[in-house]
């Protein structure tokens, strides 16, 4: 197994240092050892929750990667000298990870997003990598959460199923605290919190442009798609949180250079 690289501390959170094709060698290297983990992809908007919430925060610090979802994170960790090699993006990990999965016999499942969403990604995953074995796929109802007689029911099918890699997209935090309660009775399998991954998977979300993901600029392309969703989230709450981050890491910086 890699060995994992130094920890990066930014917005209160430790991050690994990893490129994408490093954390996927570390996960299938682990899987491959009998090992299991999580990975959590924090963006700016679960940095900006994380840092107002200690239990969201300390959630997250029991994940096994931490890996950043975000150009913003990139540059804020750039600018306080201690770089991040490149995002890592749950929407992008689930494509790479399934064909590495595909490629080392480990078998995935799929859970999460609306009725269907999962299941149209496990046939068009399939379909890109035809030696992917996809054991599972379940879309969870509304509420589901709270109700504890669904909960036993997900985890049943969980255990039943044993899969080597689970990927979780249902939003933070609710896929976080899922993988939490789960975890431990699969302790040889791997979880991905990946947010809006599946829905990419499947087709019914677009994902932006390889120059504006890139760039920075995927937040920009999903507001155009879903302005009414996301306009407060992006515009009025993460912006504000990005510029005071960016400004922070190099007043920091500066601040140690001047030392």
């Amino acid at each position: 197994m890699p060995a994992l690289n130094q920890r990066v501390k930014l917005a209160g959170l430790d991050f690994d240092a990893l490129t994408e094709h490093q954390a996927v060698q570390h996960i299938i290297s682990a899987s491959l050892a009998g090992e299991g983990g999580w990975v959590v992809t924090p963006n700016v908007d679960i940095c900006r929750h994380t840092g107002r919430d200690p239990e969201l925060r300390s959630l997250i610090r029991a994940a096994t990667l931490t890996v950043a979802d975000g150009m913003p994170l990139v540059w804020a960790a750039r600018l306080g000298g201690q770089p991040l090699p490149e995002r890592v993006a749950g929407g992008s990990l689930i494509f790479s990870l399934s064909e590495a999965a595909a490629r080392h016999g480990r078998s995935v499942y799929l859970l999460g997003g609306a009725y269907e969403v999962p299941y149209r990604a496990a046939v068009r995953l399939r379909r890109r990598y035809p030696d992917l074995t996809v054991v599972g796929a379940d879309a969870p109802p509304f509420g589901f959460d709270g109700d504890a007689a669904i909960l036993d029911t997900i985890r049943t099918r969980l255990t039943a199923a044993a899969p080597h890699i689970v990927f979780v997209g249902l939003g933070f935090p609710k896929q976080e605290k899922l993988i939490d309660l789960f975890a431990l009775a699969l302790p040889g399998t791997w979880f991905i919190g990946c947010g809006a991954a599946l829905p990419y998977a499947a087709g019914t979300l677009r994902r932006a442009p390889r120059w504006m993901r890139r760039s920075g600029l995927s937040w920009l392309f999903r507001l155009m798609n879903e302005p009414q969703r996301l306009f407060r989230r992006y515009l009025i709450q993460d912006v504000p949180y990005t510029v005071r981050l960016l400004l922070a890491a190099a007043l920091r910086r500066r601040s140690v250079s001047i030392r």
